[in-house]
């Protein structure tokens, strides 16, 4: 079985690569599969590749044109600077799990398989899905399902695990499964679990916070002209690309100078978000919700230091 199978693989590639000698970054290495379009792209280019999940370690590339980092992508600037490659042609980032992930039991990333309550990416670090369902209060429970899930019963579900978990610890996907599955809708229960077990992903990883701070270095990690390459795969993620690509900030409101002209630092290269076709979607049914969007840096801009 493939380790990941790439959404959108080569038509990303294409996007990100215009010079076969430049710089290029994918912060989600994941099994290789876009690293490996990327460097069939490069003659004497260099590729820097992300990514804090160990496992991603064993399916590493044999290529001196390869540079390896062991690192979360919210540290892009400072390893880039590390190894002397800031700044870049090109950054890609393929957003949310990979497919070994979700077939890994013991990862407890899916619902659909009983494991250990985990979902961290880098195992060796912070709190686990475990410990954020045996100790988060009701509240904040609630928050992150409303949040995160976009569920509105949020607080029902909440109460359901401390309710449960007075018994006995949640540790495992099934016993999380089976302590809501009674309060879902009938004939929408997988849809629920999905968004529920995404929203705990999220707040384990601090997904949001993380994908914040790597898009406000990445003005600064372009050369004008590179390429910033983005595939999201929910609402959230999307918006905050969309925003970003957009404006060059967060909030997503363009800055015009005294005159009212705008002043952003990308031009948008795909002015809608491209999806997969059916014909990739019936080979990776996880394709189905993928967004990418691609912007090209305009303007030198300095936005400080952000490593």
């Amino acid at each position: 079985m493939e380790y990941h199978n790439p959404v959108l693989r080569q038509l990303s590639v294409d996007y990100l690569v215009n010079d076969p000698n430049g710089t290029y970054v994918d912060v989600t290495y994941g099994g290789g599969g876009h690293s490996r379009c990327i460097l069939d792209k490069l003659d004497q280019g260099r590729l820097i590749a992300f990514d804090q999940d160990a496992d991603a370690q064993s399916q590493l590339i044999e290529d001196n044109r390869l540079t390896f980092v062991a690192s979360n992508f919210k540290n892009l600037g400072r390893f880039l600077k590390y190894h002397q490659a800031y700044p870049v042609d090109g950054i890609l980032a393929d957003l949310g799990v990979s497919s070994h992930q979700f077939d890994t039991p013991e990862r407890g990333f899916s619902y659909r398989e009983d494991g250990v309550l985990d979902m961290r990416m880098n195992r060796q670090t912070g709190n686990s899905a475990q410990d954020i369902i045996n100790q988060y209060d009701e509240k904040a429970l609630s928050d992150i399902f409303y949040r995160y899930g976009e569920l509105s019963d949020g607080r029902a579900l909440a109460r359901r695990i401390i309710k449960a978990r007075e018994d006995q610890p949640i540790t495992t996907t099934q016993q999380l499964v089976d302590v809501l599955k009674l309060a879902l809708i009938r004939g929408k229960e997988n849809k629920s679990l999905s968004k529920i077990f995404q929203a705990i992903r999220i707040e384990v990883n601090q997904e949001m916070s993380v994908l914040e701070s790597f898009l406000e270095q990445t003005v600064d990690a372009l050369k004008v002209g590179g390429r910033l390459v983005i595939i999201s795969y929910h609402s959230l993620e999307d918006r905050m690309v969309k925003n970003f690509m957009r404006a060059g900030n967060l909030s997503g409101e363009v800055e015009k100078d005294f005159y009212g002209n705008p002043q952003t630092p990308f031009k948008l290269i795909t002015r809608k978000a491209i999806q997969p076709d059916n014909e990739e979607i019936n080979v990776n049914p996880r394709a189905r919700s993928a967004k990418l969007r691609v912007a090209e840096k305009i303007i030198p801009v300095n936005h400080g230091n952000h490593i």
